[in-house]
Formats: structure tokens, sequence, C-alpha cells
């Protein structure tokens, strides 16, 4: 399919790690991520949207587009979206961005305690958000959707026509539940009665390429996606409750 804006004046790019940015990095490559730009073409400002790996060549790539970085947005405090310790390794993230450029980094209140364990972050580094806050980017609104579950302050980003679901949603399943912080049936709320709410001609765009498509549209993905089959909270515990 076809990514089909509804502005010209909104800027979007979808990185994959490994291959867009963060070449040659090994683990950029198997974990598959992907981090976004969002801004105003008119103003020249942006954000990134769960910065990690070579956070450099995510801000190189937007100055490319003629466009500066004004704040980051994290979908969850897992260390590939916003960098920090995970199995080991030591993910850049979050905390070198700022190290570039001096912005702030947007995230769910319910997350922040979660952000600060695993990055350099300090309370002074975040912005914290609740339920249907926007964040302005220039001229261009990009709304804050709580969806805990995979974590407890993930939230995904609606933008003109588009949904940004980190690891809250993909194209085929949805974000493990078995990892600190998860709570199943809190997903299948998130999934069947917060989303509800996003209309079926929105495109979805994942926090990873697990499936062949980048991106689809939300109708047919809750058409396809197994993770709206169950339509009861006892269903969706039997069949994902273990994550």
């Amino acid at each position: 399919m076809t990514d089909a804006p509804t502005t010209d004046r909104c800027y979007f790019r979808q990185l994959l790690a490994g291959r867009d940015f963060a070449v040659g990095d090994p683990v950029a490559g198997q974990m598959v991520n992907f981090s976004y730009l969002i801004g105003d073409r008119g103003t020249g400002e942006c954000v990134v949207v769960d910065p990690a790996y070579a956070v450099a060549d995510l801000v190189d790539v937007a100055a490319a587009d003629g466009m500066r970085l004004t704040g980051a947005l994290v979908t969850h405090y897992h260390p590939d979206h916003c960098g920090g310790s995970m199995m080991g390794m030591r993910i850049e993230g979050a905390a070198e961005l700022l190290s570039i450029v001096d912005v702030p980094v947007h995230v769910q209140a319910d997350e922040a305690e979660w952000v600060l364990k695993v990055t350099d972050l300090s309370t002074e580094d975040l912005v914290t958000h609740g339920p249907g806050d926007l964040v302005t980017v220039g001229a261009v609104p990009v709304e804050l959707i709580h969806t805990p579950g995979h974590t407890p302050g993930s939230q995904c980003f609606l933008v003109d026509g588009r949904l940004v679901a980190g690891d809250t949603l993909f194209l085929d399943g949805c974000g493990r539940t078995d990892l600190p912080g998860g709570d199943p049936e809190a997903l299948y709320y998130s999934l069947t009665q917060t989303l509800a709410a996003v209309p079926d001609d929105v495109v979805l765009y994942p926090g990873h390429q697990y499936s062949v498509e980048s991106f689809a549209r939300l109708g047919d993905t809750r058409q396809r996606n197994v993770v709206f089959r169950p339509s009861t909270p006892e269903q969706w515990l039997r069949m994902f409750g273990g994550g």
C-alpha cells in the first residue's frame, strides 16, 4: 500500500535501524526497530520518536531534509526504543541525543520512573504527559494516546492520519506482556477500547519491522491481526496472558 499523508505541511519519515541508520550495527539489524521523524515543513521543526542506536545518524537525516530537532518522543522505556542497558549491551539513545541537541524528552507520566531507571536521563530532561495531551511541532499537533499493557506508560502518537504505535500494536501481533511492568489485561483494553477511537483509515506505523510491510491501514490490521480475535478479556488472557 501507499502511505497517503493528509497534509503537505506534515513532515514524516519512517527509519529502519540497521538499514536507514545505524548501518552495520548487528544489534540494530537484529532488533529491526523503527524510529520516526515528525515535523512541520513550514517551520523546519521536527521531533524524533524512539531515538536509539546511532542517534547522530537520526540528527543527520533530519538536517539533510532541512529540519532541526526540537524534541524527542518516547513510546516506552525499553532500551531499544530510548537507549540504555539490555541483555548486557549498552544501546545509545535519548541521553546521547541530548549531548548533541538540547531538547526535551516527552514521556507518559507512568513511564517516567522506568525511563529514568534504564537511561542516563534526569528528571529535568523529561516532560511528562497525561492521556490525550498534545505536543505541537511547529503548527503540527501530535496527540499522545496512553496505551498501557506492554509497559505501564506505553503511548502511541496520532498525527496527520498516522498512528505511531511503538510496541503496543504491530501489523501482526502486539507487544509482549511478560517483561517488567507488563499487564496483559491492560493491553487488551488499550487495543480494544482506547485505540477503538482511532478510525480505520488511519495508517498504522509500528515500532519494529516484524512483517513484510512497514505500515498498513489500521482497519486492515484489525481484520487480519490475531490479537483482535478475542471478544472478551477472558478469551484474551487465555490466548495472550503469557506474553
